[in-house]
This record gives structure tokens, sequence and C-alpha cells, in this order.
């Protein structure tokens, strides 16, 4: 089936093409992305990805991909986004509060929609050494990783208590609430982050 109707046949698809999906999902993990990482985690529950190995693509990938664009702050300097001075600015103000707050900024950074992918950027700007950085990125991609797959597997579980099958609207359904409080905490966390910037003296 080129094109899945249902929850239950787009499993089925993830499960049959595996290799691909582990892949797709890793390059996502480098972005962060938390929607998918949730999905994910549901589609371990129903059988379609395996639980270990899903949160071992994410915590690698997150750590992957934090660690390039931390290379690439350090090496570049936020001229790399002059032409984007929103990003440049927001990249400044992430690199000083690293230097105040450098264990809760790479700890909580995945999580909020508006800074995962630039946050990295900011730490290459910021005085960490490379070493403590990798060694709480390591850390912190591990956390989020576990935490993401848990909550999306967690969803699959409870989801699986009000219906019996998979492919049911009210299943699709539910996903659908789920991932879309998912995205609007998110973002309430990430306004509560701008407030605290626009308090923070520059």
């Amino acid at each position: 089936m080129l094109f899945p109707t249902d929850l239950t046949s787009f499993l089925d698809i993830i499960r049959q093409n595996g290799d691909a999906a582990y892949s797709l999902l890793f390059a996502y993990a480098t972005s962060h992305s938390l929607l998918l990482g949730l999905f994910a985690g549901y589609a371990a529950h129903a059988g379609a990805l395996g639980v270990t190995k899903l949160v071992g693509v994410f915590w690698f990938g997150s750590f992957v991909g934090d660690a390039v664009r931390f290379y690439l702050g350090r090496r570049y300097g936020a001229r790399l986004f002059r032409s984007w001075p929103r990003i440049e600015r927001l990249i400044n103000i992430a690199a000083k509060l690293t230097d105040r707050h450098a264990v809760l900024m790479i700890l909580f950074h995945r999580y909020p929609h508006g800074i995962r992918g630039a946050a990295a950027f900011a730490y290459g700007l910021s005085k960490l050494t490379w070493p403590f950085f990798l060694a709480l990125n390591f850390v912190a991609a591990g956390l989020w990783a576990v935490a993401v797959v848990a909550a999306g597997y967690a969803f699959g579980q409870v989801s699986e208590t009000v219906m019996n099958d998979a492919s049911s609207g009210l299943g699709l359904g539910m996903l659908v609430i789920f991932l879309s409080l998912s995205w609007i905490l998110s973002k309430k966390l990430e306004q509560t982050i701008e407030d605290d910037r626009k308090l923070t003296p520059r």
C-alpha cells in the first residue's frame, strides 16, 4: 500500500521498512524533533519499532546534531546568521545565558520549540570547553531520548485501554490530540523562556 489510509496501515509500512524508518528518525533527531519522537514512541508500543534501538537512534542523533552545531558556532561565530538579525540576536542572548546557566541550558534546551535548533550554535559562542560540552551534551541527549520515547510509549499504553482497534477513528483522534497538546506545551515553554530573556539585562 503506497498511501496508508489509516493508522494501522501506516504502522505496517513502518514495520516493513524498519531500516529506512530508523534512518529518517536519526536525521530528524539531529534537530530534536519532539513530535516525531513522541509518535515514534507510540509506534514502538504498537510493535512497529524497537524501543531500545529507537532510544539509541534518538540519543545518538540528538548528540551528533548539537555537536555539529557547536562546532559551527565555535568555528564561524554569529556571522553565520548576519542575514537573519532576529536569529543572530537570539543566539547572542542564548550564549550570554549559557555563560551563567550552562548546565540548565544544555539539559533543557531540547524541549522548547523555538530554541531547539539554535541553542547549540550559541554554546559554540560561549565560554564552554569542548570536553565539558560533549560530556553534558551526551547526558542531556540521553535524557531527552528516553523522555520523548517513553512519553509516546506511555500514550500508546493509555490509548490501548480505551480502544481495541488501533485503526479506529478514536485511536487516530487521540493521537492527534496528544501531539497537538505536546506542541502547545512546547510553545508555552518557549514563551516562558522568551519572557525570561526580555527581563535579562543585555
